[in-house]
């Protein structure tokens, strides 16, 4: 039987030993496919960043500790949601100064910012928090005068990094850069394997994949693209492709959503409007040549019309994309031209 792996974690392995490590990463299990060392490989799963985690890689070696150093390493950069993180201090004027982690998400997302017409912009911070999708505790529907407030504040074309130091379009302009951060912590860790001698592996963390190689079978990584349901637990198969040496991330309203008095929001915020955007686009899923690029490209297309957006993926080298557009009770399918042949569940 082939193993499938999806956007979240849903499937039954064999469970062979148990390690408590940090709250970050609760459980880890191991396994080995093969009582040949050469052929062995070893998966790593649990929680992180409030989502899950699984790591299969070739090696016999138990690197939790690299992946729990990784992740920590991002998380205390670049999470809106530690008080103390790099980020943190940066959205409360504590502090103007950046670091790696930062200085690189801030680049790629100016250049998605570019390629997509504004569409993706991390400074829409106030207005995702505003809406209750962010790092506060704020619900309920924001008023008009609230929401032309925090759009004064929105631009990252408008800000700046020089000499590890950082400028805001605005004191009041907040970034979360978590449309990002995690693909990127993806090929954080990715490089981090990669450092090991070890070229064949899976990462997937909360639907976000990086593969290279080959699985314990020989063959190319099957990837499993949940149908955009509204069930926010449960797992239903849309299509599987097989690839490998790429990335790919998936982005969607269908579990990210809050029910208000006037209707059922979703957390893809207009940096035009400052409102939820609508339009029939339910997931969009990208591949790319890193977990960063798709991660972007992947949010960027869920504030796009459909169109536009598989126009912008159709001009980039090394990326494709699926949309999966509503379509009365039920949907249909667009892909970019080179977008792998994909075994789809009507």
């Amino acid at each position: 039987m082939k193993n499938y792996i999806g956007t979240s974690l849903f499937f039954a392995m064999k469970k062979i030993s148990y390690i408590l490590l940090s709250a970050l990463i609760a459980t880890f299990i191991t396994s080995c496919s093969n009582s040949n060392r050469e052929n062995v490989y070893t998966t790593i799963e649990g929680s992180v960043w409030h989502t899950t985690i699984r790591i299969t890689y070739n090696s016999d070696c138990d690197l939790s500790d690299s992946i729990i150093s990784v992740t920590n390493d991002v998380e205390h950069s670049l999470s809106p949601f530690l008080p103390d993180s790099r980020i943190s201090l940066i959205n409360r004027n504590e502090s103007a100064t950046t670091d790696s982690y930062i200085n690189t998400v801030f680049a790629e997302s100016q250049r998605i910012n570019r390629l997509s017409n504004g569409a993706f912009d991390p400074t829409v911070a106030p207005l995702v928090n505003l809406w209750g999708f962010g790092y506060t505790d704020i619900h309920g529907e924001p008023s008009k005068s609230q929401i032309d407030s925090c759009l004064s504040f929105v631009g990252i074309a408008e800000c700046n990094i020089s000499d590890n130091t950082i400028t805001k379009k605005a004191p009041e302009t907040q970034f979360n850069f978590s449309a990002i951060t995690k693909g990127y912590g993806i090929d954080c860790i990715a490089e981090m394997l990669q450092r090991q001698g070890i070229n064949n592996y899976m990462i997937e963390i909360g639907g976000e994949v990086a593969i290279k190689g080959l699985n314990s079978r020989g063959e190319k990584w099957h990837i499993q693209i949940d149908a955009p349901n509204s069930d926010k637990t449960g797992h239903e198969q849309l299509s599987v492709i097989e690839i490998t040496d790429c990335c790919l991330a998936t982005s969607g309203n269908y579990r990210n959503y809050r029910d208000t008095e006037n209707g059922r929001v979703g957390h893809t915020i207009s940096p035009s409007t400052g409102l939820p955007y609508i339009n029939n686009v339910a997931s969009a899923t990208v591949i790319a040549p890193s977990t960063m690029i798709a991660d972007a490209l992947a949010t960027s297309l869920m504030a796009m019309p459909a169109d536009d957006g598989l126009a912008m993926i159709e001009s980039l080298d090394g990326v494709e994309a699926m949309l999966v557009i509503a379509n009365g009770d039920g949907w249909r399918i667009l892909t970019t031209s080179s977008f792998p042949d994909a075994k789809t569940q009507k």
